[in-house]
């Protein structure tokens, strides 16, 4: 099985967010993408986060009618601050050997990897991808990460990326970008301008329903 595991806090869950999926999906040919929203991020104060159950079900919306994509709702049932490391620890051992697991991140949340919960340990645990906007100059691992930990991945020409000492392999690959955020979402629905086309209409009526997002 190969899966990808796409985190954030989807608050809201965005065609942005979407759109990638379905291109790592296809571009590293994978059975699936599991979305696994974070369900007290480490980096965000708790109380700006919409409740998990609203997130859970706007993703849940977002979805529905494609069978690549699931949702997990493992961050949830951990104890505490969401770690990235132990959601990858999670399906690893759940799934051991019969699983081929790809995490997959943003340019911007990779740039920042060394603020995250054992990072380095994070890093040798399964393949990466990071996804890059269009133009993104790659300049490989320098300047990312330590040089001392950096040396330990190679480039490998024929996988089209930096292969580490523990088999996996870190990827930088394009897709479409999308100039879209969530925070901005947030502030329109505030303003009470239109969020039609940047999230999937499902997820629109769900919140225009439960009156989300806007101030109270």
């Amino acid at each position: 099985m190969k899966w990808g595991l796409l985190g954030g806090t989807f608050d809201p869950i965005h065609i942005g967010h979407l759109r990638c999926a379905e291109e790592i999906l296809e571009i590293f040919n994978l059975n699936r993408i599991i979305l696994t929203p974070a369900s007290k991020p480490p980096h965000k104060i708790e109380a700006d986060i919409t409740t998990f159950y609203h997130r859970e079900q706007m993703v849940r919306l977002a979805i529905e009618g494609n069978p690549s994509f699931s949702f997990s709702d493992v961050e949830n049932q951990q104890k505490g601050k969401s770690y990235s490391v132990h959601t990858i620890e999670y399906f690893l051992e759940k799934y051991l050997k019969q699983l081929e697991l790809y995490f997959i991140v943003g340019q911007d949340a990779f740039h920042a990897i060394q603020t995250w919960r054992e990072w380095e340990k994070l890093l040798l645990l399964c393949n990466f991808v990071v996804m890059t906007r269009p133009g993104y100059e790659n300049k490989g691992l320098k300047g990312i990460l330590p040089p001392r930990f950096a040396s330990q991945f190679l480039y490998d020409a024929d996988q089209k990326g930096f292969r580490g000492p523990t088999g996996h392999t870190l990827f930088f690959r394009e897709v479409t970008f999308l100039d879209i955020s969530s925070s901005n979402i947030r502030q329109r629905i505030k303003e009470g301008k239109s969020i039609t086309y940047l999230v999937p209409d499902a997820v629109r009526h769900y919140i225009s329903k439960n009156n989300l997002y806007k101030i109270s």
